[in-house]
């Protein structure tokens, strides 16, 4: 099997952003290592599907290793998986905070780890975390604490990597969506969530993809934090 074709890892990728972007990969020629917990067989066989929580150890590692495995490298991975809970502070319960902390920088710690030391190795590769303009641009209409704590933990290491892999070839950002349509927002909240963003409108599936594959072309740009949020971040 020739490796010269280029492998992405998606995470979160069974429905939203993250379908949207094994399907802008693959139409890029990518192969895909797919996981979610709930993702099914493909009949693509340049798309491997693993079903599995990310944020178990096991299944992280086992995502880098089967794609390893099955397609020979990983040139880039997509930290999409997330969890996002809107609720008052003093609201949060213990499962809130760990179901949060699991997924949304355990689930990150864990695949990326793997996945970087692949492509260290190797001497290229690329990662884009997404994460939230919430994190810059706090909004008492969207209380969203546990959101900021570990998004915002998301967009600090994306500097950290950045400069700790920037000699070994590998780049490190990140994309900082506003709130998107997917089908965690049922269509009675579009007008509402419009107004959030100075645009008036909520994004798109498309441009979170298209900002993300903008960053995999962009071979100079390493520790960006790409705010694609109608104008969220910066104020009303």
């Amino acid at each position: 099997m020739s490796t010269e074709q280029k492998v992405v890892i998606v995470t979160g990728a069974s429905q939203g952003i993250g379908a949207g972007l094994v399907k802008a990969y693959r139409e890029r020629n990518y192969r895909v290592i797919a996981n979610s917990r709930s993702i099914k067989p493909s009949d693509d066989p340049d798309v491997l599907a693993i079903a599995g929580d990310i944020s178990n150890p096991e299944i992280a590692r086992k995502v880098a290793a089967e794609g390893l495995r099955r397609f020979g490298r990983i040139d880039s991975l997509v930290n999409n998986a997330g969890i996002f809970v809107a609720k008052r502070f003093t609201d949060y319960t213990e499962a809130d905070f760990a179901n949060m902390l699991a997924v949304n920088l355990a689930g990150f710690f864990h695949v990326t780890q793997a996945a970087i030391a692949a492509m260290a190795e190797r001497g290229s590769g690329h990662i884009v975390n997404i994460t939230t303009s919430l994190v810059d641009h706090a909004n008492s209409n969207v209380p969203s604490a546990l959101a900021s704590l570990t998004k915002g933990g998301l967009n600090a290491v994306t500097k950290s990597l950045a400069i700790e892999y920037a000699k070994r070839g590998v780049r490190v950002n990140a994309v900082s969506p506003g709130v998107i349509k997917t089908p965690m927002h049922s269509p009675g909240t579009h007008e509402t969530l419009a107004k959030l963003h100075p645009m008036g409108r909520m994004g798109d599936i498309k441009d979170i993809v298209d900002a993300v594959l903008f960053l995999e072309s962009a071979g100079f740009v390493t520790g960006e934090i790409l705010h694609v949020d109608g104008g969220q971040s910066a104020g009303h």
